[in-house]
């Protein structure tokens, strides 16, 4: 969700709202948004997903492919990856006794969730390891075995957890038609292990279940409402078991985490937003950008947190391959062609061309063949959910963009994010602003010192730490 994404969400959240677009708000107000964060790998100018999360959480740089280990382990090979594990602030926090949980819209074995919690030199490793690299685990059991201690782990993803053939509610064959090839049924161990800890817990895997839990009788919670991703925000009425709303999640992963009164981290990600890029489909990534403000927006509530004790960072992992082009009058559809008050523009070729355009992958017929040229898209309804943008690189998928992301902050040490910044960085600013990880016996961290300055009523029992991205989102609240 780079800067590019930023501009366009905004503008068709206020075209959707009826609202003056240029003067429209993304995100709520964030006193700081003049930091950058640099995004390059070890080994890559240009980020791969799973490298800037584990940046992000862990705060170490490290090699294309990998989750949670350091540039020590190459890609796919798993003697490498021996002794080079990391810590996440979901470690860290957890070790100081805060509560913690995650929030996805995509499988909860993910890059971004699993770089909370799993250690392995293959980011594809969700439910199986090859053969031969015996010594790694797959990401599920990582998170199910060693990590049941979670608690609130919401998204997708069922097929990483039970049997392949594995009856399923919403497939159409009745039964998962991909999954675990070892027979072991993940879920139901992590039943047994909340049940043997006398905890308080519920799986659900449908909306129906989703609104009538209680987070106030609810400790442990494991929600997969989708055999693979949860849906694009454009398609997820239309799910067959329902699904909530990031915002709903956010909301309802707040509410149990908070009762814990030494606070909590809370990771929430807007995935699908790289999903719909990465196949040229500038209007679902827009509608899950939309989506995701508004799950920024509830974190934000007074109600449900106090601002005082909140600090809330929103940035990206990455960019992508996309551009805002041309020269569209005021109101002109975001996701139309370029037109102002003397009609619609042409191009060179003479045909109509759309605002948003992407640098490479497979959408829109950019080029036909060599012949015949760019598709004419004077017939075509750009605006439809399912239309790809034109693409000048034809690649199956398209890449992601190498450019620094905005981060934007508001709260107590917001001002600590100024300037260009190491992506890695974010990580050392939470567990600094919360007393975790490198941080937990310095006198000098900034919990401390905001309890001893502020005065606020209970600031000294310690900090909440929320972080949500797709952007990135990150709340440190104190009780």
């Amino acid at each position: 969700m780079g800067p590019t994404t930023v501009t366009a969400g905004r503008i068709l959240a206020g075209q959707l709202q009826g609202k003056n677009e240029g003067k429209h708000r993304l995100m709520l107000k964030f006193p700081i948004d003049d930091a950058f964060s640099k995004t390059y790998n070890v080994d890559h100018q240009k980020p791969v997903f799973a490298l800037t999360v584990t940046e992000l959480l862990c705060g170490v740089k490290t090699n294309m492919g990998t989750i949670g280990v350091s540039a020590k382990a190459s890609r796919g090979n798993c003697a490498s990856s021996e002794g080079t594990h990391l810590s996440s602030i979901l470690d860290w926090s957890m070790a100081q006794g805060k509560s913690t949980g995650i929030v996805s819209t995509t499988r909860v074995t993910h890059a971004t969730p699993a770089s909370t919690c799993a250690h392995t030199p293959e980011r594809n490793w969700e439910h199986s390891v090859p053969d031969d690299q015996s010594g790694c685990v797959d990401i599920a059991l990582h998170l199910v075995r060693n990590n049941s201690n979670i608690n609130v782990v919401m998204g997708g993803g069922r097929q990483e957890m039970f049997p392949f053939n594995h009856s399923d509610p919403e497939t159409d064959t009745g039964y998962l038609t991909e999954g675990r090839t070892d027979n072991l049924n993940l879920v139901q161990e992590w039943k047994n292990k909340q049940a043997s800890e006398n905890r308080r817990f519920q799986y659900m895997w449908n909306k129906t279940e989703f609104d009538n839990l209680d987070p106030e009788k609810t400790d442990y919670l494991l929600a997969l409402f989708n055999p693979s991703h949860m849906q694009y925000e454009a398609d997820r009425k239309k799910d067959k078991g329902g699904e909530p709303s990031l915002a709903e999640m956010t909301r309802k992963a707040i509410q149990i985490l908070k009762k814990n009164n030494k606070g909590f981290f809370l990771l929430v990600e807007g995935g699908r937003i790289d999903h719909a890029h990465h196949v040229n489909n500038a209007g679902r990534a827009l509608h899950d950008t939309v989506a995701f403000a508004e799950a920024v927006a509830v974190a934000t509530e007074p109600s449900l947190l106090d601002e005082r004790e909140t600090l809330i960072v929103t940035t990206a992992d990455h960019s992508h391959a996309f551009a805002f082009a041309g020269y569209p009058g005021r109101g002109n559809d975001i996701l139309g062609v370029v037109a102002d008050s003397a009609g619609v523009t042409l191009a060179s070729d003479g045909k109509p061309y759309t605002t948003l355009v992407y640098g490479n992958g497979p959408g829109g017929n950019g080029l036909n063949n060599s012949m015949v040229g760019r598709q004419n898209l004077t017939f075509v309804n750009t605006s439809d959910t399912d239309y790809k943008q034109q693409s000048i690189v034809p690649r199956d998928s398209e890449t992601h963009g190498g450019e620094d992301v905005a981060i934007y902050a508001r709260g107590p040490m917001a001002h600590l994010f100024h300037g260009v910044h190491e992506q890695h960085y974010i990580a050392h600013v939470m567990a600094y602003a919360s007393c975790v990880g490198a941080y937990s016996s310095d006198q000098d961290c900034a919990a401390s010192l905001v309890a001893e300055t502020s005065g606020a009523k209970g600031l000294t029992e310690g900090w909440r730490l929320c972080l949500i991205f797709g952007i990135l989102i990150l709340l440190i609240n104190m009780m």
